[in-house]
């Protein structure tokens, strides 16, 4: 009964707003007391943790992708993604909303965090679609859904966050979030159609533009497109590691803001000093979950919970449909990085006993948590939207509840058809 009591230390310190870093540092730490009875053991480990939580060559991955995005934002990079997309598919009913989906989509592998694209896109796409009639739940909508794809896309935090968190190979994982992306888009861009089709007056008027203007605004973001194919072709050729690409990444966006003029000296400090704040921020958070995860390790609740679940000879299609459900509830009053690291400890050995990959499982975990981002009573990415753009809360809940079943689907083709994950990174292992 003593080992309940960190848990729900830790529901406490949560509800009362304790950042959820101390939240688990703190209760990982009483956990630890009660187990071991000895308060010097719990200060060897206070000792310990931190460094070899921040010392592990893998998490310098984070500080380069987290860097790649804040120059990327820096130089401007999402406006002129926007308007390309929108100057292609203006003409489309609803074709601004998809646009913002597929510019998400792309900003989002240049970004990797889902609150971060959210916040540019709002600000970018919604007063466009607002000034040629698109309803506020189909435009917040768009923003909102549209930007969980920039946790499967790489470069995705989480998914370098998973991998450390479960010693799975970040390279791999990064690359199996392509295919779901793209699938995700697609059907993002479907269910948006099938909306406008039904329902013509959440996006009254399509916009027709010039051919040249098409082709100017490619021009535009020649070097976004560049910098993406070079982030993909480095991971998927194995040329380089996850952190050197990050590197590569960061130095070339940089170079890219430089070479456009766009990134000034004020920007260029903003962007590392936002780089500096946000690594630290998800460094602190694994170095409280770790703690916690020490405390459960010594516990033996993660060894027996699966000893319990294997014993009851639970179909593994059940537990995996189990965790989804837990995962999406969980998602929707916690970010993806805090959530990853508090259920980990328990989801991953539970799914690898089972005989899931582990592959497969980080994108499932994403899109598990994508769910959550968008969907009421919290929703982290939509509050962000509705934060920024000024929209009303409930219209942002009413057009990601419409798109929300896109992500729904996707879930579920991926669990039916592994391989829409597995392929591409299992035919990088094999060349």
């Amino acid at each position: 009964m003593e080992i309940a009591i960190p848990f729900i230390v830790l529901v406490v310190f949560l509800i009362l707003g304790i950042p959820i870093a101390f939240a688990l540092g703190g209760a990982g730490m009483l956990g630890i007391w009660i187990v071991k009875g000895n308060w010097d053991v719990v200060m060897a480990t206070l000792k310990a943790v931190p460094f070899n939580t921040v010392g592990d060559y893998n998490l310098t991955t984070v500080p380069m992708f987290v860097l790649m995005a804040f120059f990327s934002s820096s130089s401007g990079l999402a406006r002129d993604l926007y308007t390309a997309a929108a100057n292609w598919l203006s003409h489309i009913r609803g074709g601004l909303a998809t646009a913002t989906v597929f510019a998400c989509g792309i900003f989002g592998a240049m970004s990797g965090a889902s609150v971060a694209a959210a916040a540019v896109m709002a600000n970018v796409a919604i007063p466009n679609m607002r000034r040629y009639g698109y309803s506020d739940p189909l435009a917040a909508g768009a923003v909102g859904v549209g930007a969980t794809l920039t946790i499967l896309i790489p470069p995705s935090v989480p998914m370098v966050i998973y991998g450390v968190a479960t010693q799975t190979s970040i390279g791999a994982l990064l690359i199996a979030g392509i295919l779901p992306g793209i699938l995700l888009a697609i059907l993002i861009a479907a269910t948006i159609m099938i909306w406008v089709t039904v329902s013509p007056g959440n996006a009254p008027q399509t916009v027709k533009t010039s051919w040249s203007e098409r082709w100017r605004s490619l021009v535009r973001i020649w070097s976004s497109l560049l910098l993406i194919i070079l982030v993909i072709v480095l991971l998927y050729s194995g040329v380089a590691t996850p952190t050197e690409v990050g590197a590569v990444g960061a130095f070339a966006a940089m170079l890219i803001g430089i070479f456009t003029r766009r990134l000034s000296w004020a920007s260029a400090l903003h962007a590392l000093r936002e780089t500096i704040r946000t690594s630290a921020m998800i460094f602190i958070i694994m170095i409280g979950a770790n703690l916690f995860g020490y405390f459960m390790t010594q516990s033996q609740v993660p060894q027996n919970l699966v000893a319990s679940v294997m014993e009851m000879q639970i179909n593994r299609w059940v537990i995996i449909i189990g965790v989804t459900i837990g995962y999406f509830v969980i998602s929707m009053f916690m970010d993806e990085i805090p959530l990853l690291l508090l259920t980990l400890p328990l989801s991953f050995p539970l799914i690898s006993a089972a005989g899931f990959d582990p592959v497969w499982f980080g994108v499932m975990s994403t899109l598990m948590v994508s769910m959550g981002l968008v969907f009421p009573p919290v929703g982290m990415v939509a509050f962000v939207v509705a934060a920024t753009s000024k929209v009303d809360l409930m219209n942002v809940y009413r057009g990601t509840g419409i798109l929300i079943i896109a992500i729904f689907v996707t879930t579920a083709l991926v669990m039916i058809f592994p391989d829409i994950a597995l392929w591409l990174p299992t035919s990088m292992r094999k060349g």
